[in-house]
């Protein structure tokens, strides 16, 4: 029966070359002959599938041509017998596939391909912090004090006792990794990772820092200052890029991430960059108009004129004095919505006034 590499792996035949990829690793991370409930015969399938869908030129000829294609073997129609093109079982692996990429964190490797090695990264912080209405509306700048993993300030991530030189690593030769030969029914073939001696950096110090004790990293506080910017919205999160934890030879520090909380206001609430806000209005202002004076979130008293015959429900906008929006250069607007005040009780005087009203069909 013909063989359908896309079903082997379990993906669609529009899929991209990274999903082929993913759905090879899983599969072979499954069924690998080396691990506890491996599967020898399909492990070789799914090798078989990816090492013809992963070369676009076999994939291509493999879409056009089925399973009758010969996969370059010069076989003249011969289709694939399990391990064509792999070289075999003794000796040299898969032809086209990065084994270091492929089985990397399989076999414990830290290589990545084309002769490199994975750079350290140190891991991400995510804190909360919570501020007023009025900092989200303008901006501004808050200091946390944080325990994390810095860089020693006596060797600054050296490892080294200043003024102590350098000395070629011993283990990984001043290389930064370290080969380590594998052996597997495929034959023996090589992992490449980082050399846990010296970091990757090749060298090791001829005396450790006695504040680190040669880790170039130690646990401390570290004062952070962080800039809110203008307009933020509460749930909003700010990432700063190296200011999670440090490591050390050379390696990349995480990001630290900064959750936003915000203190509800008791006039305003935001929609957009609009400030909204309800105003309460007295009837007899609202028929024959009046001057308010609100109060705005910089601290000031503005006056806000009520026209004639305004009606419930009506909203009055004041240009400009919303959030800020620096990348537009304009700001947004404050929206009072009025609000009509009925009086609940009245008088006998005011009643006769509005019976008045009345009878002019007011």
């Amino acid at each position: 029966m013909a063989k359908d590499y896309y079903q082997t792996l379990g993906v669609d035949r529009k899929a991209s070359k990274d999903e082929i990829r993913k759905a090879f690793h899983k599969l072979a991370h499954q069924y690998h002959p080396d691990k506890n409930g491996g599967n020898e015969a399909k492990f070789k399938e799914v090798s078989e599938a990816y090492q013809t869908l992963s070369d676009e030129t076999k994939r291509r000829e493999y879409d056009t041509y089925g399973q009758t294609w010969s996969g370059g073997q010069g076989g003249g129609g011969q289709g694939h017998s399990g391990f064509e093109g792999f070289g075999g079982f003794g000796g040299q692996g898969f032809e086209g596939v990065d084994l270091g990429d492929i089985f990397g964190d399989l076999f414990g490797g830290g290589y990545s391909g084309a002769g490199g090695t994975r750079v350290e990264r140190g891991r991400d912080i995510s804190i909360d912090i919570e501020i007023t209405f009025e900092e989200s509306v303008f901006g501004t700048q808050r200091k946390v004090l944080l325990g994390k993993a810095s860089l020693c300030d006596i060797c600054s991530g050296t490892g080294a006792k200043p003024g102590m030189k350098m000395k070629k690593c011993a283990t990984c030769n001043g290389k930064g990794r370290v080969t380590e030969m594998r052996k597997s029914f495929l034959g023996n073939f090589s992992t490449v990772h980082v050399c846990s001696t010296c970091g990757g950096k090749g060298e090791i110090p001829e005396e450790k820092c006695k504040a680190c004790g040669g880790a170039g990293v130690l646990k401390k506080q570290e004062e952070i200052t962080i800039n809110i910017p203008p307009g933020i919205n509460a749930g909003e999160m700010l990432r700063m890029s190296g200011k999670g934890e440090a490591v050390a030879h050379g390696g990349i520090p995480g990001d630290l991430y900064v959750k936003m909380h915000v203190k509800p206001h008791p006039l305003y609430h935001r929609e957009g960059q609009n400030l909204v806000m309800t105003l309460d209005v007295k009837l007899s202002d609202a028929l024959l108009g009046a001057t308010y004076k609100i109060a705005t979130l910089d601290g000031k008293q503005i006056d806000v004129k009520i026209p004639e015959g305004v009606k419930f429900g009506d909203t009055l906008r004041l240009k400009d004095r919303g959030v800020p929006n620096p990348g537009r250069g304009h700001s947004g607007d404050i929206l009072i919505h009025v609000n009509i005040k009925t009086p609940t009780r009245l008088s006998g005087k005011v009643k006769k006034m509005i019976e008045e009203l009345k009878k002019e069909g007011i």
